[in-house]
């Protein structure tokens, strides 16, 4: 399977048609967007293994408990703010508070809705997502990435929440990188400060890595695909090793990884923290290079976090 130079969207679809031939129970459910996550191509080749509910994402949900239910392994689908915010009760009780083996993708995560601006634009599903007991919550930063977790969300039994970019992506991983759900993924290591970052903002702390060593500072870049359940180990370790910490995310600082992070540190290793993400405000109508810019999500601003806590631990 080819893993670059593709969407994430496509390459997803191809994962889906060949983990199908693998798990005959494995189905996905729609909510009319069929042509937007690229899944025709599936309900074609498995016409009773697909469903269209229409636009009518809470009833998708449901329908998605019932089949997990039955021992199916459902994937729904839909833009990231209809598939949290929309349908928060159905995910909080038929999913979640059953325990059911449903896999939920919202795509065009935080700034990434772009031109349908600040009504599509989820700056807070990870917050509302991580908030519920047996939820995990995943974010592959390109194809590699989610090829290798694909069969492990699978089989994990138990809700899962994938905040997924349907479109082109920054090729980070090697192709035989190894990964683990609810695993950080160290990429370099530095010792003056850690930059753990996720989704579209590890290609940011990766450039932001480069501009800092140019000017002497050493800066440690590790990917939480994991968001919930967040490794603790690996931030406690950082935190011991370089004393200052920041956190970069694509969503609202509030109740996102950001929070998840200093959640961990002023519970087991207090460590001066900075987070770079969506400063508290609603989207807006714009292009990916100018989002980035309006609210503070390029490399340059996790090059500014990592001086000013590094200032603050001298």
């Amino acid at each position: 399977m080819e893993l670059r130079n593709r969407q994430l969207r496509d390459i997803y679809v191809d994962l889906l048609l060949k983990y199908a031939e693998k798990y005959e129970n494995l189905v996905i459910v729609e909510a009319d967007l069929m042509k937007a996550s690229k899944t025709t191509p599936f309900f074609e080749k498995y016409p009773n293994r697909a469903i269209n509910v229409g636009v009518a994402e809470a009833n998708m949900i449901g329908v998605a408990s019932g089949l997990a239910n039955m021992g199916k392994i459902p994937f729904t689908h839909t833009f990231t703010p209809f598939a949290t915010r929309r349908v928060f009760d159905q995910v909080t009780l038929s999913v979640a508070y059953a325990q059911l083996n449903v896999k939920m993708v919202g795509s065009d995560p935080g700034i990434m809705a772009q031109l349908n601006g600040g009504t599509h634009m989820s700056l807070e599903d990870v917050g509302l997502m991580r908030n519920l007991p047996t939820m995990t919550v995943f974010e592959p930063v390109d194809g590699v990435q989610l090829a290798a977790m694909f069969p492990q969300i699978i089989e994990h039994n138990g809700p899962v929440y994938i905040r997924l970019l349907r479109q082109e992506f920054d090729p980070i991983f090697a192709d035989d990188q190894n990964f683990e759900l609810g695993k950080a993924t160290p990429i370099i290591e530095g010792h003056d400060v850690s930059i753990f970052a996720t989704g579209i903002m590890v290609k940011e702390a990766l450039d932001a890595q480069k501009i800092l060593a140019e000017q002497g500072i050493s800066a440690s870049v590790i990917n939480i695909h994991t968001i919930k359940p967040i490794d603790k180990e690996a931030i406690i370790k950082e935190a011991k090793k370089t004393r200052a910490v920041v956190t970069a995310e694509n969503h609202n600082i509030i109740n996102g990884l950001g929070s998840a992070v200093a959640e961990v540190l002023v519970e087991n290793y207090p460590t001066v923290m900075e987070r770079v993400g969506v400063m508290d405000h609603f989207g807006e109508v714009g292009k990916k290079d100018f989002l980035m810019e309006k609210f503070g999500l390029k490399a340059k601003n996790i090059v500014e976090a990592c001086k000013r806590v590094i200032a603050r631990k001298e």
